[in-house]
């Protein structure tokens, strides 16, 4: 035996990521985390406008809602231990004032319906086919806020149900951006509240409806990050200490297997330039006044200055002013 494990294979995209493909990203915490490392790489990126949201459902309705618009108004906030939300907004954007929560929320809003326009990738990260209908409204929530478990109604979507949403969905999307690619994953993070079996019944639902609509578009794929934590890196070496999330270690593996499937030569090239100049940037001596570290800042300063110019894409502007901030 050559090897112990099943190392998961995956084909070369068809369109290939370029260093200023316009990205965005939607969805789980693992979009979030995924997401997070390309706009920390200078990546022109965004990350879930509405913060973190778990399931399809919650994922269309802030998507048609970056499409149709309105902005958000004080008749759809709410207010519930000591801050204000929305039912579309994950509580990262709660606050104890409601013009500040408002102002946030649209500001977050605006810059996602330009953004979208222009994306080039639409990462769209489903985390569990289990939702929250209000029982007022009867309407999904993105997230309960610590309300009452009686406020909600907790029901299981079917596979059809996502396909005959997503298929108006990405009708939708493309009237606004026909060029556009999108890119379905399934979070290889388990829901562990729901059960082992529950689980693994709400996994295989989003997983059949990808199947469906990747059979049904052109501009889909389907990238198997589930797979490659559940089947390639099958040990819980590779899981944080809750047993649920996927380690560093592991995040990184993803990553990397994302990046040779989907980057051309280039966008490669681009992700290992930033990756060694923002590691520099996080150097800190003991003594930062010192000349040899004032050399070290401003050959970096020059290295950064001509990466600008071989990628003028993009900005490396914030990069380059955590070397600058260094200067004495």
């Amino acid at each position: 035996m050559e090897s112990f494990r099943t190392e998961v294979t995956i084909n070369k995209a068809k369109q290939l990521i370029q260093y200023d493909s316009n990205l965005l990203f939607m969805g789980s915490c693992f979009a979030t985390n995924i997401g997070n490392y390309f706009s920390e790489n200078c990546f022109n990126s965004r990350v879930n406008p509405f913060g973190v949201l778990y399931n399809p459902l919650s994922i269309a309705n802030s998507l048609n809602r970056l499409i149709e618009g309105p902005i958000f108004t004080e008749n759809e906030v709410q207010y519930q231990h000591g801050s204000y939300h929305t039912f579309y907004h994950h509580s990262s954007f709660n606050h104890a004032d409601k013009t500040t929560f408002l102002s946030q929320v649209n500001e977050s809003f605006e810059d996602g319906r330009a953004f979208l326009k222009k994306t080039n990738y639409l990462f769209i990260t489903f985390g569990t086919a289990w939702v929250y209908k209000h029982n007022g409204s009867k309407k999904v929530v993105s997230n309960c806020h610590k309300y009452p478990a009686s406020t909600f109604n907790r029901t299981l979507l079917s596979s059809s149900e996502i396909v005959e949403q997503y298929m108006r969905l990405i009708h939708s999307i493309k009237s606004v951006n026909p060029s556009i690619n999108i890119i379905f994953t399934v979070s290889p993070v388990r829901h562990w509240k729901d059960g082992a079996h529950g689980n693994q019944i709400s996994k295989a639902t989003l997983l059949l409806a990808i199947e469906q609509l990747n059979q049904s578009f052109d501009n889909i794929s389907y990238f198997p990050a589930y797979e490659l934590l559940l089947d390639d890196l099958r040990d819980y070496r590779f899981y944080k200490d809750d047993m649920l999330h996927p380690s560093d270690v592991a995040i990184q593996y993803i990553r990397n297997k994302f990046n040779s499937a989907f980057f051309n030569e280039k966008a490669k090239a681009f992700e290992q330039t930033i990756k060694v100049l923002k590691k520099a940037s996080e150097h800190r001596p003991f003594n930062i006044a010192s000349e040899a570290h004032q050399k070290f800042v401003l050959k970096h300063i020059d290295k950064l200055n001509h990466g600008q110019k071989q990628y003028p894409l993009v900005s490396l502007s914030n990069l380059k002013r955590k070397f600058e901030d260094q200067l004495m």
